[in-house]
């Protein structure tokens, strides 16, 4: 099987593509800047004996997905299991938020999921086969203070998932999310200390996530094994706010 994950040079795309690679998928590893760290994760990809190849794309703009698709197809083959990872954060408050901030976010999370799926359903479509797997948050689930842009986001690839879901069954199509929680990322590492002590009060396994945790639920719902799970929002998140 062919997969491609965006946002994977680096953080959970990484460890998903590795995971998928070593789950025997041929991995294309999508990255917009990090050039030299996703061929790094190609090549450990490679080392698990399947075929991988590093690609530059803005997920976010429609040439961008088409050109990508196309690219990926004539290397690799049809793409079987698209994993949307590709996202970006802009914090602040709602009150100092510029409109620019919102809907970047916006644009590179909810719009370019919608692109990637979009540019993969006519193979999938034909093929009778495929799986979708869109990673939003817990903070799309819950919210969070000073990410009312990126909440928005990540709610909304609920609501393109579950809508998806109902459109592409009767193709024998997947398509799910899973919502992370707190996971030990680039992202993660600039928290202040103040935050990620309130954080880990709010977890009840008392402890932040690893990239390979979500690696493995994503690897799970590419597989044969999870062909009777569709229009599912999955959070891994440690049992947050429970």
């Amino acid at each position: 099987m062919i997969a491609l994950v965006t946002g994977a040079s680096r953080g959970i795309g990484a460890a998903i593509a590795r995971q998928l690679a070593a789950d025997g998928m041929d991995v294309a590893v999508v990255y917009r800047r990090e050039q030299e760290q996703a061929e790094t994760v190609a090549e450990a990809c490679r080392q698990a004996g399947v075929r991988s190849l590093a690609f530059q794309a803005d997920v976010a703009g429609e040439d961008g997905c088409r050109d990508l698709l196309s690219a990926v197809r004539a290397q690799l083959g049809p793409v079987q299991v698209l994993v949307n990872n590709a996202g970006i954060t802009r914090d602040g408050l709602c009150m100092r938020m510029s409109r620019d901030q919102f809907t970047a976010v916006l644009d590179a999370n909810l719009t370019g999921t919608f692109l990637m799926c979009r540019a993969v359903l006519p193979d999938m479509v034909k093929a009778r086969s495929g799986r979708i797997i869109n990673m939003t948050s817990a903070a799309g689930v819950h919210g969070n203070a000073g990410q009312v842009n990126y909440a928005a986001s990540k709610a909304g690839v609920i609501g393109l998932t579950l809508s998806l879901a109902k459109e592409v069954a009767s193709r024998q199509i997947t398509v799910n999310a899973v919502a992370p929680g707190f996971i030990e990322t680039d992202m993660t590492a600039v928290l202040a200390q103040k935050v990620r002590d309130a954080a880990l009060e709010a977890i009840a396994l008392g402890r932040f996530g690893q990239p390979e945790d979500v690696a493995k639920l994503t690897a799970f719902l590419a597989s044969a094994a999870a062909a009777y799970i569709t229009g599912q929002v999955i959070e891994i998140s440690g049992g947050l706010k429970l």
